[in-house]
């Protein structure tokens, strides 16, 4: 499994092959799932997007601007 930071985005999470969630295995819906980072997704953990439509900055690259 890997994990990558989108800048300004969310966690995308390559390899993963399955959730737990009340004993139940589910299976992922492709290769890889993006998580929320920004906190204003309506599909959480999962990202929807929000994180543009909020102008989400991750403090790396407010760091680097």
């Amino acid at each position: 499994m890997k994990v990558s930071v989108l800048k300004n985005g969310p966690l995308k999470v390559d390899g993963a092959i399955a959730l737990v969630q009340d004993g139940a295995v589910l299976p992922l819906p492709g290769p890889a799932v993006f998580l929320c980072r920004c906190g204003a997704s309506a599909k959480k953990p999962f990202c929807d997007g929000a994180h543009a439509r909020i102008g989400f900055k991750d403090e790396s690259a407010t760091a680097d601007a």
